[in-house]
């Protein structure tokens, strides 16, 4: 197996991933190809995943290959995606014994055909003992359908009413006796936002996250981008969230950050060191003797700020969030968070740029996904008001005169993006 790039420390790795297949077709007509084209390069990108999965060390990996309504589709599609699975599944079997992957089969099998029904046996059979990562593949799969299949089973079964609960329910579906029966992860390629009943039952407090591209598109690293934006979300199961309540006043930390701005091209002042202090104080609720020595970090960060210094700076950002984690008791990675914000300020004197604003908005929301642990579908607006109050700001200092109007700009935004952050964290 070819070993995939690590993920950072501290990464929170799911128990068990489910991926519902989509995009091959679109995928194949966007570029004049027959869609029998697009199951076969969906199904080489397919095995990247599921081996960068295991690499990851993901125990169990649920993938969703067809549905009970895919039997609509043309004959000679239905022909070429049975056998796409047999091929795959026969050249997995030799993969799976060495890796201790047991296979398993979730859905109808009535209805397949004859031949893959045969192989699917083989590999289940072959597999069984297999303890170390599970493999489920849900072929003619619905959820519907196996929630019926369950009832109908209990009713063949004369279970008394009374002795019917969560946990005997759950006994009578297709991942039953499994490990990890519930996915932690739920991703679906193509751009689709929707589950399409895949997995109803089990998924009640899955954490979903859409891909974009199509599956033939589908790479370890955006699987990697999935697990990393899973790893930074705050589950909560019903209960109380345990983390760091925030209770700074936007509009005051706006009118810190914004006086901060003014004078960070001349940060040598008494006025700069206070404003960071005031800042820090205010933002992450330190108390004067914490924030003190937080603001020398994040000074000498900035005073390393430039080309020939950023080692430095990146030195000073990382003690300046061990500081704030140790404090607060943030799960953020240190190291990642300082090069993030670090990135972020390399770009932000681009912001104005259209093409720059936008890998630069990118970044941001990874930055907040981290230290704020929050999605990166949640940082979307946290992002992009802060952007904007960037853009404002780089106006400001560009205009003769000092730039007025522009600095209040930078103020209203960045009053609307604190808003956002504490609404998103408080």
């Amino acid at each position: 197996m070819v070993k995939n790039t690590p993920l950072p420390k501290g990464t929170i790795i799911p128990d068990h991933i489910a991926v519902v297949l989509d995009g091959n077709g679109r995928w194949a007509r966007s570029r004049n190809l027959p869609v029998t084209k697009g199951h076969e390069y969906g199904a080489k990108a397919l095995k990247s995943v599921m081996d960068a999965a295991r690499n990851w060390g993901v125990h169990t990996l649920t993938i969703w290959g067809w549905s009970t309504e895919n039997w609509k589709r043309p004959p000679a599609e239905k022909r070429k995606i049975f056998s796409l699975i047999k091929h795959t599944l026969l050249n997995e079997l030799k993969t799976a014994k060495r890796e201790g992957i047991r296979f398993h089969h979730i859905g109808r099998r009535d209805r397949l055909p004859n031949d893959l029904l045969e192989c699917i046996k083989k590999v289940e059979n072959e597999t069984s003992k297999n303890t170390k990562y599970i493999l489920n593949v849900a072929l003619d799969y619905g959820g519907r359908d196996e929630i019926l299949r369950a009832v109908k089973k209990i009713v063949t079964d004369e279970i008394p009413v009374e002795k019917i609960d969560e946990e005997l329910f759950s006994t009578y579906l297709d991942t039953a006796d499994q490990p990890y029966p519930y996915p932690d992860l739920f991703i679906r390629t193509s751009g689709e936002q929707r589950t399409s009943g895949f997995l109803p039952w089990q998924s009640v407090y899955a954490e979903f996250y859409f891909e974009p591209d199509h599956l033939p598109d589908m790479t370890p690293e955006k699987l990697k981008t999935a697990i990393l934006d899973y790893s930074r979300r705050r589950r909560r199961f019903g209960a109380k969230d345990k983390v760091k309540h925030f209770k700074f006043k936007p509009a005051v930390t706006a009118n810190l950050e914004v006086n901060w701005w003014r004078l960070r091209k001349i940060p040598y002042g008494t006025r700069f060191r206070d404003y960071v202090i005031a800042h820090l104080q205010e933002q992450y609720g330190l108390s004067k003797k914490l924030a003190v020595k937080a603001a020398s970090m994040m000074i000498e960060a900035v005073l390393n700020g430039d080309k020939s210094k950023w080692q430095k700076s990146l030195q000073n950002l990382k003690k300046f969030y061990r500081l704030i984690k140790d404090e607060l008791k943030m799960a953020f990675e240190p190291s990642l968070a300082a090069s993030l914000e670090l990135k972020l300020w390399q770009g932000g004197d681009k912001a104005d740029d259209i093409q720059s604003a936008g890998e630069i908005e990118d970044l941001a929301k990874n930055y907040y996904s981290e230290v704020y642990r929050i999605s990166k579908f949640q940082a979307t607006k946290i992002a992009h008001l802060r952007m904007l109050a960037t853009i404002e700001r780089n106006r400001a200092e560009a205009e003769a005169g000092g730039g007025d109007l522009h600095w209040v700009k930078a103020y209203e935004y960045l009053n609307k993006y604190y808003s956002a952050l504490k609404d998103r964290i408080a």
